[in-house]
């Protein structure tokens, strides 16, 4: 009877003993597969999570977009300053042609009547605000008188020019006419493109 108490409990001792730790482990078989049929051993997971980490953008990307800007950048900068200085291929589409750098040559060489509206027209909303009404109809009259020189003053423009035109280019281009009377009304320090002649240096 004790025996076979005994023998009883080591059966169930022997059963309540931890299982083995390589045991325990799973078949590497099946991982070993998996890496045969990959060509490439499975990445730990360390490893996977520091390719996480890294930038979606590369740092030798990131230095050609700054480098592509920076020369765009210096093209626009180049293109307006060309621009400003009337170079023929900075030009828009509506300052180009040669008879269109010749009505701004002498444009720029002539005093115009129209460049001094705008000063006027701000002197006149001064005065407007400031001073009573009598004196306010004075220059209005003024105003008046002005935009009537100013007209004046384009019909002989547009008269000079027509000869001139025609005289070196055999024949005017449509469009000159209202070219050179709003670039007449201009400020001369406002001018687009820049003013590339001195006063009275008039065009041959």
């Amino acid at each position: 009877m004790f025996g076979s108490r005994k023998t009883h409990e080591d059966a169930q001792s022997s059963d309540k003993q931890p299982v083995n730790d390589d045991a325990a482990r799973a078949d590497p078989a099946p991982q070993r597969e998996a890496e045969q049929k990959k060509g490439r051993p499975t990445p730990k997971r360390s490893q996977q999570e520091s390719v996480r980490r890294q930038p979606l953008v590369s740092k030798d990307r990131k230095v050609a977009n700054q480098k592509a800007k920076e020369a765009q950048r210096k093209d626009r900068d180049r293109a307006r300053i060309g621009m400003m200085n009337g170079e023929e291929k900075y030009l828009t589409r509506r300052d180009k042609g040669p008879q269109r750098r010749y009505v701004r040559d002498y444009i720029d060489a002539r005093f115009s009547i129209g460049e001094i509206f705008i000063p006027a027209a701000i002197l006149i909303l001064v005065i407007a605000f400031t001073q009573p009404v009598q004196i306010q109809q004075y220059f209005t009259y003024a105003v008046w008188g002005l935009l009537v020189l100013i007209i004046l003053d384009g019909f002989i423009l547009n008269y000079i020019l027509k000869g001139r035109l025609r005289a070196k280019f055999g024949e005017m281009e449509r469009g000159l006419t209202f070219y050179a009377i709003m670039r007449s009304v201009q400020l001369r320090p406002l001018r687009m493109p820049k003013p590339q002649v001195k006063r009275r240096q008039y065009p041959e």
